[in-house]
């Protein structure tokens, strides 16, 4: 029987040494081990956040190899393995089963805009191919393409391999469509907006915020599994204002050098970013203003977990 995953699970970064030139393991480690003390249950590595097309194959064969190695059952991992070309997203799930990983994430072949029957396809010889539980992911900012609640109804129920989708459409009554679509054979996460994603039936959330609040991430998903509403507020009403922050004036995936450079904050260095993206260093002064501003909302999110934990603690 299939395990069933739930809860706050980090989509991270990819750590590199000083320029990009290489994946830097020794802080990798750092960051792992942190991610588990938090009680994340688990990473989502090479995906959007993890810069999963500026990776080599060899590299990615390493990264996924040292990650499953290190972690060695004490988070769940999840490997991204899609691409554009089917025989290469094929090639790239089942090497994350040969090697140990405990799930895949995968999005629709992006850029070409693809048919329904297109991406069935696309799905169908990814679960030919190995056995890994699947989550989707829909997101058609940059996949081009959304996926109806009918199509993920109908891969659910034809692949017993796809279980779970990250839903990152932005409307959250989709998540209560695909429920009824699949007639409960998908696991729905939020890509956003907790709150309201669990109460229209969301079991677990892919956190790029995790990568540097791992703790207040757990923690908020926990409580949304609890339906304590007004504590998950306390905590999103924070995280929305690093939101504000790192999109203001900047491009809509210039995230990635923001979660590494609050990591470095939070005690946990894992280099920049590689090309064609935004590089950290080449932000200067107004990358660093902008951190500034979001360190202390991170030291606010630790009182505030503190609090509502004292809090629960002492109503017992």
């Amino acid at each position: 029987m299939r395990p069933t995953y739930s809860g706050s699970h980090t989509v991270t970064v990819t750590p590199f040494t000083p320029g990009g030139a290489e994946i830097d393991y020794e802080a990798w480690e750092g960051f792992l081990d942190w991610q588990v003390s938090c009680g994340v249950p688990g990473v989502i590595i090479l995906g959007t956040t993890g810069e999963f097309l500026t990776v080599s194959d060899a590299e990615r064969t390493a990264f996924v190899k040292h990650t499953v190695d290190y972690v060695n059952g004490r988070m769940v991992v999840w490997v991204g393995t899609m691409n554009a070309y089917t025989p290469n997203a094929v090639r790239y799930s089942r090497e994350a089963e040969d090697l140990g990983a405990d799930g895949l994430m995968i999005i629709p072949p992006y850029y070409y805009t693809p048919t329904e029957d297109e991406i069935f396809e696309y799905y169908r010889a990814i679960c030919e191919a190995q056995d890994l539980q699947i989550m989707l992911y829909n997101n058609p900012f940059t996949s081009n393409v959304d996926m109806s609640a009918k199509l993920v109804g109908h891969l659910a129920k034809s692949f017993e391999q796809i279980r779970y989708i990250k839903e990152a459409s932005q409307r959250i009554e989709r998540i209560h469509d695909i429920l009824v679509e699949s007639d409960g054979h998908m696991i729905p996460w939020a890509g956003q907006r907790i709150l309201e994603s669990y109460k229209m039936g969301a079991k677990g959330y892919v956190n790029p915020y995790g990568n540097y609040i791992p703790r207040a991430s757990v923690k908020f998903v926990e409580w949304a599994e609890q339906e304590r509403w007004d504590d998950v507020w306390a905590v999103q009403s924070v995280i929305t204002k690093f939101d504000a922050i790192i999109t203001d004036g900047h491009p809509l995936y210039g995230h990635q050098c923001y979660s590494k450079a609050l990591a470095a904050a939070a005690g946990h260095p894992l280099g920049d970013v590689r090309a064609p993206i935004t590089t950290f260093e080449s932000l200067g002064a107004e990358g660093r203003d902008r951190v500034a501003r979001m360190v202390p909302l991170m030291q606010e999110l630790d009182a505030i977990v503190d609090e509502i934990e004292a809090r629960a603690v002492a109503a017992e």
